[in-house]
């Protein structure tokens, strides 16, 4: 069945009563409780100083107040948008992003890309310190606990790989148990009384380190490691033995 109605661009173009028409002031559409409003406020009254000089004096006027982007910013983050192309989405048709533009142009990818890693790299750190202070000053946080979840850890090893926290926990108590057997080794070596617990072992630990440094500068011995290095004959003995 063929359809008769007409797609245009002008809604109003053959005086069709549909015409979508969006109020000039957005401060209606915003309920007092939410927390686009309390970021702003508590925003507003940080020091951007740094973040302004940043920009040229000489050049032209941002196309949006270096404030108003980092609060854009923020906001974006607080709603799981990192995307600078999603964030130009929502400045052009979330009313929240159009209430923190307070009638400036929404700024478009490029912009909001330029200003994360240029203009506010140098005073990031700053403004998220002074937001910490606010809120500590306030009651809102008491930096007495500290939340571990499973995000994804980058490992140094390979910048594509991942590691996850219990996988991380399974290799740390072998590792442990690797650092128990050489400790045992090491009673038997060296006739000493070496132990080490769960608790303190970052510490029992440093104690051995300590004793090596002392056996390793009297008995002249020096650790080598990489390609194209020897190692002495104390060294390979020593390393046969365990």
């Amino acid at each position: 069945m063929t359809s008769n109605s007409k797609y245009h661009k002008n809604y109003a173009e053959f005086g069709e009563p549909y015409q979508l028409v969006l109020p000039l002031n957005l401060e209606g559409l915003i309920p007092d409780d939410d927390s686009v409003r309390l970021l702003s406020h508590e925003l507003e009254d940080l020091d951007y100083s740094l973040l302004y000089q940043a920009y040229s004096a000489k050049g032209r006027n941002p196309a949006v107040d270096p404030k108003t982007m980092f609060k854009i910013l923020t906001y974006a983050y607080s709603q799981n948008i990192y995307s600078s192309r999603k964030i130009e989405t929502a400045c052009k048709r979330d009313i929240n992003f159009m209430w923190l533009l307070s009638g400036q142009k929404a700024p478009d990818h490029s912009t909001t890309a330029r200003f994360r890693t240029g203009f506010l790299a140098e005073a990031c750190e700053g403004l998220f310190y002074q937001m910490v202070r606010r809120l500590e000053d306030t009651g809102e946080l008491s930096k007495e606990t500290v939340f571990i979840d499973g995000t994804k850890l980058e490992a140094c090893a390979n910048k594509y790989t991942f590691v996850w926290k219990k996988s991380v926990g399974k290799w740390e108590e072998k590792m442990f148990q690797k650092i128990q057997e050489f400790i045992q080794f090491l009673n038997r070596e060296y006739l000493q009384d070496f132990s080490t617990v769960s608790e303190t072992r970052t510490q029992d630990l440093q104690k051995i380190v300590l004793f090596f440094e002392g056996r390793c500068r009297t008995d002249n011995t020096v650790f080598v490691h990489g390609r194209g290095k020897r190692k002495s004959r104390k060294v390979k003995v020593a390393m046969n033995r365990k």
